[in-house]
This record gives C-alpha cells, sequence and structure tokens, in this order.
C-alpha cells in the first residue's frame, strides 16, 4: 500500500484532484438522464381508437349539428374497465342508442366492437411526442416496451462485464473516453431511426458504454484520491447522480418531445468526450500492471498540477520501485478474473457484495453518506441501511391497498405507505453511495476493476429480471414483496458476519495487503499524525512481535527516514 505515500509527495489533495472530481463530474451529472430517460420518452399517454366521426372531417358533415364531441365519443368508443372511453376498442358502427336518456349499458355487446385497426388518437398535452405514440406501442403492442427496457438493461449488465475486464487491461481513462463517445453517438442516431427495434439495438449499445463511464469514472476518483478524502469524494460523486436526476426532471419539463429531449441529453458527451483527454491514467494501475515509468510521469504530473514541483526531482523511478517493489511482486500472475473466485477471501467478498448489489434495486440521503461512514465506518452502515432499505418495502406492502379500507379504518394509510416509499428509496440511496465507496477497498489494484465489473452486472441481472417477476404478482402475490424485502435483510446480516471493516485503510494494491489488512489491529485504523512541516508519515505497519519501525524507502522526502509508530496487539 505504499502508492499512498507517493501520492501524498505528490500532493495528495490540491489542484489537481479539484479538476479531476469536476471532470468527472461532467459525464456522472448526465449518465442518470440516459439511464432514466424512457421516463418521459417513453411515457404512455391517454389514448383511444381513432373514428371517423370524431376524426375525419368528411365523415363529420353527416352527423346532426345537435350532437357535440362527448356525444360523438359516446357513440363510438365503448366505456373501458375504469369506465372511461376505452383505450383499445372502438365500436364496428355508431351506437346511437346510447345516447337515449332511458338506454343503458347493455344495449351495446362485446361484438358490437373491434380493435383499432386505423390506429389512435393520442392525447398530447402532457408530451407532444414520446416513441410509445410515434409506433403506437399501445394495446396488443404495448409489451414490445418493457422488451425495449430489458434489453437495456441487459446492455448495461453485459457492458457492467466487458468493460472491467477491458480496464484492468487497457486502463481506465482510455475506456472513460471511448464510452463517452460511444455514448454520443448511439443516442444521437436515435433521433434519427424510423423503426422501434433499431432505436431498440442503438438504446443497448448506449447502455453499454455507460456501464463503461460508470466504472471508469468512479474508479479515477478512487485510485487518485487519498484515504481520508475517498468517502467524502465518492459521497459527492454520488449527490451528482442525484442532481443528475433532478436535471432530467427540469428537462423533460421543458423539452416535451422525445427527440429533443434525447438530443439535449447526449450531445454535450462530445465535448465530454474532448474534456476527458487531459485525465491522466491511474498511476496506481500502471505500476502494479508492470508499467512504472508511465505511472511515474502521472505522478509527476499531478505534483506539477498541484505545485509540488520538487517531487519531481524526489519522485525517481529507483524510489517508485523502492516503494513498490512488494506490491509489484505480490501482483505478478494475479490479473486474471478467475482470481475473484479462486482466492478464497476474493471469494467471500465478491459473492456477499453480489448479494447486496443484487437486493439493492436521494440527494439527502447520499450526501449524509460521508458523516455516516466516519461515525459507523462502511460495513456498519451499509447493512442497517440494506436492512432498513427492505424492511420499508415490507412495510410498505402491508399497508392496506384497498381504497374501501383506507376511507374507513384510517385515511392516512397512504400517506403512511408514501412515507415508506420515500423511506425505502433514501435507504437505497445511502446504499448505492456506500457501495460505490466499500466495494472499491474490497479489491486489490490488480483486480479492482474487474471485481467492480463482475458486481455492476450482477446488480443489473436484478433489473433484468425484474419485469420477470413482477408479472407473478396475478398468480404469486406475495413473491414480489418477500423477495423485494427479505433479500436486502438477508444480505445485511450476510454482510455483518463475512465482511470486514476497511474504514480508514488506504486503498489495497495485492492480495498480500488484503491479508495484512486482516491481521492488523483495529486500533491502527486512523488518519494519518501529521509532521510539522506539514507532510503526512508513512503508513504504519505492524508486527506479532510488538512496535515495529519500518522506513519505506531512503530516498523519499529528500533522504529523509520517515517512519510511523505502530501499537503492538
Amino acid at each position: 500500500m505504499a502508492f499512498a505515500e507517493l501520492l501524498d509527495q505528490a500532493g495528495g489533495v490540491g489542484l489537481f484532484q479539484a479538476l479531476q472530481v469536476f471532470t468527472i463530474f461532467l459525464p456522472s451529472v448526465l449518465v442518470p438522464s440516459h439511464m432514466l430517460i424512457e421516463n418521459f420518452s417513453a411515457a404512455v399517454p391517454s389514448h383511444r381508437c381513432w373514428v371517423p366521426l370524431l376524426d375525419n372531417s368528411t365523415a363529420q358533415a353527416g352527423v346532426p349539428g345537435a350532437l357535440g364531441p362527448k356525444d360523438l365519443l359516446t357513440v363510438s368508443i365503448p366505456p373501458g374497465p375504469n369506465h372511461e372511453p376505452h383505450r383499445c376498442r372502438r365500436f364496428r358502427q355508431p351506437q346511437w342508442q346510447l345516447l337515449d336518456p332511458n338506454g343503458t349499458a347493455t344495449n351495446w355487446s362485446e361484438a358490437a366492437t373491434e380493435p383499432c385497426v386505423d390506429g389512435w388518437v393520442y392525447d398530447r398535452s402532457t408530451f407532444t411526442s414520446t416513441f410509445v405514440s410515434e409506433w403506437d406501442l399501445v394495446c396488443d403492442h404495448k409489451g414490445l416496451k418493457p422488451i425495449g427496457q430489458s434489453l437495456y438493461m441487459t446492455g448495461l449488465l453485459i457492458g457492467s462485464f466487458c468493460w472491467g475486464l477491458l480496464s484492468n487491461r487497457f486502463g481506465r481513462k482510455w475506456i472513460l473516453n471511448l464510452c463517452c463517445l460511444q455514448v454520443a453517438l448511439a443516442n444521437i442516431g436515435m433521433i434519427f431511426v424510423s423503426h422501434f427495434f433499431i432505436y431498440c439495438g442503438l438504446r443497448v449499445l448506449g447502455a453499454f458504454a455507460i456501464s463503461g463511464i460508470i466504472l471508469t469514472s468512479g474508479m479515477l476518483l478512487v485510485e487518485w484520491t487519498t484515504t481520508r478524502r475517498r468517502a467524502v469524494t465518492l459521497t459527492i460523486l454520488g449527490c451528482v447522480y442525484s442532481l443528475g436526476q433532478m436535471a432530467l426532471g427540469a428537462l423533460a419539463f421543458t423539452l416535451r418531445d422525445w427527440r429533443a429531449l434525447q438530443l439535449a441529453v447526449s450531445t454535450p458527451f462530445f465535448a465530454i468526450f474532448l474534456i476527458c483527454w487531459w485525465l491522466p491514467e491511474s498511476a496506481r494501475w500502471l505500476i502494479i500492471t508492470g508499467k512504472p515509468e508511465q505511472g511515474l510521469r502521472e505522478l509527476h504530473k499531478v505534483a506539477k498540477i498541484n505545485g509540488h514541483e520538487e517531487a519531481t526531482k524526489s519522485l525517481t523511478i529507483e524510489v517508485l520501485m523502492t516503494s513498490m517493489e512488494e506490491e509489484m511482486t505480490s501482483a505478478k500472475g494475479r490479473r486474471s478474473g478467475l482470481e475473484l473466485f479462486l482466492v478464497p477471501m476474493l471469494r467471500w467478498r465478491t459473492c456477499i457484495m453480489s448479494l447486496v448489489l443484487f437486493g439493492g434495486v436521494d440527494l439527502l440521503a447520499r450526501s449524509i453518506t460521508a458523516f455516516l461512514l466516519s461515525f459507523l465506518g462502511r460495513r456498519t452502515t451499509l447493512a442497517s441501511f440494506q436492512a432498513m432499505a427492505g424492511l420499508s418495502i415490507l412495510v410498505n406492502k402491508l399497508v392496506p391497498q384497498d381504497p374501501t379500507v383506507t376511507l374507513f379504518l384510517c385515511p392516512d394509510w397512504q400517506t403512511l405507505r408514501m412515507v415508506f416509499a420515500v423511506l425505502g428509496k433514501g435507504c437505497f440511496g445511502v446504499v448505492f453511495s456506500c457501495v460505490s465507496i466499500y466495494k472499491s477497498e474490497l479489491y486489490p489494484t490488480a483486480l479492482r476493476m474487474t471485481a467492480d465489473g463482475f458486481l455492476q452486472s450482477v446488480g443489473r441481472l436484478g433489473s433484468v429480471i425484474d419485469p420477470l417477476i413482477r408479472m407473478t404478482q396475478h398468480s404469486l402475490p406475495l413473491l414480489v414483496p418477500v423477495v423485494y424485502s427479505a433479500l436486502p435483510i438477508t444480505s445485511s446480516l450476510v454482510l455483518l458476519l463475512f465482511l470486514p471493516e476497511t474504514q480508514g485503510f488506504p486503498l489495497p494494491d495485492t492480495i498480500q495487503d488484503l491479508e495484512n489488512q486482516n491481521s492488523r489491529p483495529r486500533q491502527m485504523n486512523r488518519p494519518f499524525l501529521s509532521d510539522p512541516l506539514g507532510r503526512d508519515h508513512a503508513i504504519l505497519t505492524s508486527s506479532l512481535e510488538g512496535t515495529e519501525v519500518r522506513k519505506r524507502s531512503s530516498g523519499l522526502f529528500h533522504g529523509q527516514n520517515h517512519y510511523a509508530l505502530l501499537p503492538h496487539l
């Protein structure tokens, strides 16, 4: 874990970190727009069958002038299940007898109706256009919309797994830039398509790239941030996601046409693609993967931006190799994604974190995450809020939904259900922010992106099968609340029992670092001390025999020997 010392010498918190955070926040604020845009672009407006009496001026010429639109609707469209005009059927012939005050609804039968053979008429008061109204994804074709959503989630799932592997091989920065360009091209291409399935194909490509942005942007922040600032930085990143959701709502309120909205959230990625080129590659990853010279250049670049010019002289390749010798040696031969399951320690962590992500489905909730992590730690915060989210879902499902029960027993049942729904959503906001921090601290640098990609895929798997679970509501009404509530609660208990606390530990670079963490006393997990010159001391190490003093390298800090004392076990 000696990289933390090198990063401190290059300016652990400075102008570079501020610029990096700002740059990465640019794509991050737009990511929720692409993941949630179908809440608006795929909105299903009110609709009815097209009928000549109402929608054909020629046919209206023979209608008595005393009849208004409401009367013509009555004789043309049968009532639906909610006693409003039916959305998917029309009368074969006008049912004039229904205008008779003494007539009844039994004067017509199902045999007198037919599907909307001439198309539909949509209410355009809320949205001037959605792709549902453009491609008539209603009535018999309404099943195409969830298919499109499931395909999108599949793109996220596959992208998470693939980009995790590719980022470990080719680097974080290049994948981030490539994904920004792919998002721009794929999503703008949707505007020009004329067929729903072509739209779905481009949407899958966009989802594939969105996964890469989520993975690499967070990982670049993690691997260039000091231990003390990591929780705060990633908490702010979570808040940026929430701000992106709010911005999408405001944008959709302004742009009511789905193509205009799609263009507005996609075009900025061309500029982001150009802006992100200045970002340095993760020096930690470069060093661990056998590219110390490139890693040293990136450290020098960061030191110059932070105003630590002297570090470019003291940070030499010899110093770097000496400091990271143990980590580089331990990392050799351990770059396969199979290590996540072959190494017992990583196998347990991967399975448990997969359970947490699978059970998870905001601005205020995310904003308090850093404070919760400081006082409760990663493991306790994640487990408690995961359990609270599951309980909120369970209680929400147990509250009566029958309007009659609500009226006569308690007029505030619906308010109570809303309270628990908001509470559950807030808990999941904390869970997602905490997971983004916690999972990066559970895996070594050589496998961090592979693990992150795999865990993201597990999370997306939950989104893919969610429509299938909800399809069982009529035959198995208890399955949905049981699955959605029991899984988060169970995963929180498993997490408390089997995963370690990582608060205060530097990012592990090798599997040996993880084993060393488990052997160290919890008391050593404290913020670094500062010397009179304002520099941070080296990371502390310990032995079972007692207090141990270890010099990290003879060349650091202009020849000064910096030591750290550890309490004995």
